[in-house]
């Protein structure tokens, strides 16, 4: 994690201070990329690197952590070593698994490893509107797994209520799909 956003912010207080230096880190401007580490997480940040660049723009990668009710010990499954740890500490550890995967299949894509990390704590679209108000991107860049029908109804997306509820413009975008 960079220096400049390291630990995790609990409270609306931490939020705002760690914003106010991405803020002071940016270039032209900035774009968020609020990621879950999926793999549509994982295409928008590769996304939102490619805009960042063409953009001169600096690229602010926000993690919410939050154990899903749908998906108990969500984070406990992303890291390989079995032990007790904090959620949040599991959450750091793959949250920088997930950008250096990111920056492996991306290379000379710098602007991957330089990115600021958030790492917040709490509801995910209520913490991600939080950060925008705060950080006032120009772009949000977020990965969607596109449910539908029932599942959609009954859990929701947060995509879609992030682009219902920003106030500026958002980006969804999707693993693509490979041939077999």
């Amino acid at each position: 994690m960079t220096a400049s956003m390291a630990g995790l912010a609990t409270t609306s207080a931490q939020i705002r201070e760690r914003v106010e230096v991405a803020r002071r880190n940016k270039r032209d401007g900035i774009i968020l990329v609020p990621v879950d580490f999926s793999e549509h997480s994982k295409a928008a940040l590769l996304e939102g690197s490619r805009y960042a660049d063409a953009m001169n723009a600096s690229l602010v990668v926000l993690h919410v952590v939050h154990d899903p009710g749908e998906m108990p010990g969500y984070y406990s499954k992303l890291i390989k070593k079995k032990r007790a740890t904090r959620i949040q500490d599991m959450a750091a550890e793959a949250f920088d698994q997930f950008i250096e995967a990111a920056a492996d299949e991306a290379p000379g894509r710098d602007l991957l490893l330089e990115a600021d990390r958030l790492m917040v704590t709490g509801l995910p679209v209520t913490r991600i509107l939080e950060v925008v108000d705060h950080l006032q991107p120009m772009m949000v860049v977020m990965g969607s797994q596109g449910r539908t029908g029932l599942k959609h109804l009954v859990i929701g997306s947060k995509a879609t209520q992030i682009v219902q509820l920003c106030p500026v413009p958002v980006t969804i975008v999707k693993k693509p799909v490979r041939d077999a």
